[in-house]
């Protein structure tokens, strides 16, 4: 059960809502250790006296504002206490805006309110059902860990969502900081007309669930692999940019392909939930290298290992684009052939190539 990052009240005209305020999202990457090469030493982040040398005291640190060359201004942290926004608990709507005019990149972080208790229920879901039906965003300021934050106010479809927005003087303008933008420049009419239809054809509807994060599950695969002596093969290199002169026939192969794949080109196999994490990724290694390399060695083997497996559910099937939907494997990348030979429990697959990886698919008659 997560627990309350904040708790106040939602202030709207003369109506207050108290809420508690919850992350609305976590962090699933994998956290390394520093450590000396060649050893197992743990390297330390130390609080050093530069002149000296010496360590310091977390209690013993002021914030410092450099106004001249090694000339500072001190701030003690009342000092900020004191001259921070008074109404803390208070999340102050100002107004409501249309949903579609915040633009994203103003958007920081996302957290989840819920009423502070059982009598609040009632002005909780009025606020957020004239947020759903008006389709109308809330613009409001409150105070957090002595900071104020601009925020909107959205409605889910259960609950109220809070984001964090960057202020205006925080979000830098692309035409200043961008050192090449092509502009207005006008577009070809047969070109676009023909972008417009790759872009219509790859329309499909947003599943987060359909997504993974393939290089998480590659990081921890590589760290698994390490702890019992095994390599793991380096993933191809991105594609080469399209050459100007052939953008057309570019565009025009990019919406065969989507065609041949049922329309629809956003996540990996459209129209399927994607795997649990637990089934997609490998467990996460567990502390302590001593115990994971003493584990047995039950995972995919080196290459020669995928070689076997490739050849063994591919036998009599050799040149997988000659069997039935083999050519529309073919035309996948090395990523998606190995989501499929992932739900397909294609053993070695870690270790295939391409080709390896198409071979065996095909044996296995798992058509596109």
């Amino acid at each position: 059960m997560a627990r309350p990052v904040w708790s106040g009240v939602i202030t709207f005209g003369l109506v207050t809502v108290p809420v508690r305020m919850y992350a609305a999202t976590e962090d699933h990457t994998t956290h390394f250790h520093q450590l000396q090469r060649g050893t197992s030493d743990r390297v330390r982040n130390r609080r050093v006296n530069e002149r000296t040398g010496k360590g310091v005291e977390y209690d013993d640190i002021v914030k410092g504002y450099e106004i001249a060359d090694g000339e500072y201004v001190t701030v003690e942290p009342e000092e900020l206490r004191e001259i921070a926004p008074g109404r803390s608990q208070v999340i102050d709507v100002s107004g409501f805006v249309d949903a579609d005019e915040v633009d994203p990149v103003y958007y920081a972080r996302a957290y989840y309110l819920s009423p502070s208790g059982d009598q609040y229920h009632k002005p909780y879901e009025l606020l957020r059902a004239a947020l759903a039906t008006s389709r109308k965003t809330g613009i409001a300021t409150f105070v957090m860990h002595g900071k104020e934050y601009l925020v909107a106010l959205r409605a889910g479809e259960d609950v109220l969502a809070l984001h964090t927005l960057h202020w205006a003087d925080e979000v830098r303008d692309p035409r200043e900081e961008l050192p090449e933008l092509p502009g207005r420049e006008r577009a070809d009419g047969r070109e676009l007309k023909t972008a417009q239809q790759l872009v219509e054809s790859m329309s499909t509807p947003f599943r987060p669930e359909d997504y993974s994060d393939t290089y998480e599950e590659r990081v921890r695969a590589l760290v698994e692999a390490k702890a019992d002596g095994e390599e793991v093969a380096p993933e191809e290199g991105p594609p080469q940019a399209t050459n100007v002169v052939d953008l057309s026939e570019a565009l025009n192969r990019s919406i065969e392909r989507a065609r041949s794949r049922g329309g629809g080109g956003g996540g990996p196999g459209r129209g399927r939930r994607a795997p649990s994490r637990a089934q997609r990724a490998p467990s996460r290694p567990r502390r302590g290298t001593r115990s994971a390399r003493s584990a047995p060695k039950n995972r995919e083997k080196a290459p020669q290992g995928g070689k076997k497996a490739a050849q063994g559910s591919g036998k009599g099937a050799k040149g997988a684009g000659t069997r039935a939907g083999g050519s529309a494997l073919a035309r996948l990348s090395k990523e998606e052939l190995y989501r499929r030979a992932a739900d397909s429990g294609v053993r070695g697959r870690s270790k295939m190539t391409r080709e390896q990886l198409l071979e065996a698919l095909g044996g296995s008659g798992k058509a596109a």
